[in-house]
């Protein structure tokens, strides 16, 4: 049977974690938009990270709502716990056999697999079993397969202002922004848009934590808002002389409801604007 939970990503480019940081930081703040119910319920499967596990024997089942598909983000396959805690093995065995469980052993090939199997596709289910990964890292050991996952919008938008101009965002009629990442500074892969001028000093990563913060509560939800890229707004995470920008990634989504969604806080979803609390278990 799989469960949900929620873990930590185990690995994550500069814009992935960037986008963690601001979703914990919008977690205590109340009434940030003003969309439908089903809207908030969207935004909430598009912004939270998912945990998904099974143990050997099982099938793992990952999903993600309409519009959206699955972003792989880590995958564990082994054993890292005694069976005890997670997975007890279906065969009944010894004290003997216990001490010499492996506790120990992954297989190198999860993260490709789930890649293979998953990426960009709504869902996906799959018969945990070491013949999925190739060779078994520990045979005679009970194992299970743990997935990290995102659900990312199909159509998303990617907009650069460059330090002291101005950005705006919009959508047609009847849809609304939706915030999904957003990063102020500069990161050593740079933009084309914002071009360095200092070539004295050398390329760094530097990105405000609160970006994403600041943009959801400006523009989560509307049709339209605009900003001004500076340090004003958003602070000056750089050293002097570095030229900074602005790049946000949004979807417009139909403010009139979506398909398959759940309800508000009520319904154990973490919504950015829920009093801060749990990233609960819930049914997609």
């Amino acid at each position: 049977m799989s469960s949900r939970m929620f873990v930590p990503e185990c690995c994550s480019l500069a814009l992935n974690y960037t986008l963690f940081l601001g979703i914990m930081c919008l977690s205590g703040f109340s009434n940030l938009a003003t969309s439908s119910s089903d809207f908030s319920g969207y935004l909430s499967k598009v912004l939270r990270n998912y945990t998904e596990h099974s143990c050997d024997g099982e099938y793992i089942s990952v999903r993600c709502p309409h519009r959206t598909t699955i972003s792989i983000q880590s995958s564990f396959y082994g054993r890292q716990m005694p069976s005890h805690q997670m997975c007890p093995s279906r065969h009944p065995f010894s004290n003997a056999e216990k001490f010499k469980e492996d506790t120990s052993c992954s297989a190198s090939t999860s993260l490709q697999k789930m890649l293979d199997e998953c990426q960009d596709r709504r869902s996906c289910q799959l018969l945990v079993n070491s013949r999925l990964f190739g060779v078994d890292p520990c045979p005679g050991t009970s194992k299970y397969l743990i997935v990290w996952y995102k659900c990312r919008p199909n159509e998303y938008k990617s907009k650069v202002a460059c330090e002291d101009d101005r950005l705006r965002l919009s959508c047609k009629r009847s849809m609304v922004i939706a915030i999904y990442s957003a990063i102020f500074g500069r990161s050593q892969e740079g933009s084309l848009e914002c071009p360095y001028h200092n070539y004295g000093v050398p390329p760094v990563d530097c990105l405000s934590g609160t970006a994403l913060q600041i943009m959801t509560s400006r523009c989560h939800g509307k049709r339209s808002c605009n900003i001004l890229a500076n340090s004003r707004e958003f602070g000056d995470p750089c050293y002097p002389g570095i030229r900074k920008y602005l790049n946000v990634i949004y979807t417009c989504a139909s403010h009139g409801g979506t398909h398959g969604t759940q309800q508000g806080c009520e319904t154990e979803l973490h919504l950015p604007w829920c009093p801060a609390g749990i990233w609960g278990t819930s049914k997609l």
